[in-house]
C-alpha cells in the first residue's frame, strides 16, 4: 500500500512478519562483511534475522524468502548498474550516525525503534558537503575510476584510512569475533 512501511513480506502469497528495525539490517550487513562466513551462512543469517517466524518457512521457499528480504533491504530500489562497495557499516558507523542524526534532527540510536526505510530515507538525504557525504563522494568517484577534484585529492591524501575501504588489521579481528558471536546467537535461537 502506498506510503506504508512494511512489517511483513509476502512469500508465495503468504505474509510473514519481519524485524524491520534499522539495527537489524545493519547487523545483517555486518554478517555479509564477515570473511569467515560462507555465502550460505550469510543468507541463513539474513533470513533468520529478518523473518520473525523463520522456522515456519518451508525450505523450498528460501529462495523466494531471500529475494523478498533483499527487495526489502534495498527498499525496492535496486540499482541498474552494480556498484562496488563504498560503505563499511562497522568502520563508518560514527560518521554515518552523525550525518543521519543531523538529517533526522535527533539521536536516532536513542530511539527504541526506527523502520529500516525511515533510516534509509534519512541516509539518502545526507548533505554531500558534510564529512560523511564528502568521504562517500570520494569513494564513489574512486570506485568508478573518476578523477578527484584538487580539494578531494588533498583530503584523500591526508585521510586515506577514513576514505579507503579495505582490510584494516585493527578492525578485522573485531569483525570476525562479532560475526562469530552473531552466528552463535542465531544458531542458539533455533
Amino acid at each position: 500500500m502506498l506510503g506504508q512501511l512494511p512489517t511483513s513480506l509476502k512469500i508465495k502469497g503468504k505474509d510473514f512478519a519481519i524485524r524491520s528495525d534499522y539495527r537489524n539490517i545493519i547487523r545483517i550487513f555486518a554478517a555479509y562483511n564477515a570473511e569467515k562466513l560462507q555465502d550460505a551462512d550469510k543468507i541463513y543469517i539474513c533470513l533468520k534475522r529478518i523473518y520473525v517466524d523463520f522456522d515456519k518457512i518451508p525450505h523450498s521457499w528460501y529462495k523466494e524468502a531471500y529475494t523478498a528480504a533483499m527487495e526489502f533491504i534495498e527498499c525496492k530500489m535496486k540499482s541498474d548498474i552494480p556498484m562496488p562497495k563504498v560503505v563499511d557499516w562497522e568502520k563508518d558507523e560514527q560518521l554515518i550516525f552523525a550525518a543521519v542524526n543531523k538529517v533526522a534532527g535527533q539521536e536516532i540510536r536513542a530511539l527504541e525503534y526506527m523502520h529500516w526505510w525511515t533510516f534509509l530515507g534519512f541516509y539518502q538525504n545526507i548533505d554531500r558537503d558534510d564529512i560523511w557525504g564528502f568521504i562517500l563522494t570520494i569513494r564513489q568517484k574512486k570506485a568508478r575510476h573518476r578523477k578527484l577534484e584538487k580539494h578531494e585529492t588533498e583530503f584523500y591524501n591526508a585521510n586515506r584510512s577514513m576514505c579507503d575501504i579495505g582490510k584494516y588489521k585493527n578492525k578485522k579481528e573485531e569483525a570476525v569475533a562479532f560475526a562469530d558471536t552473531l552466528y552463535a546467537e542465531l544458531a542458539g535461537k533455533e
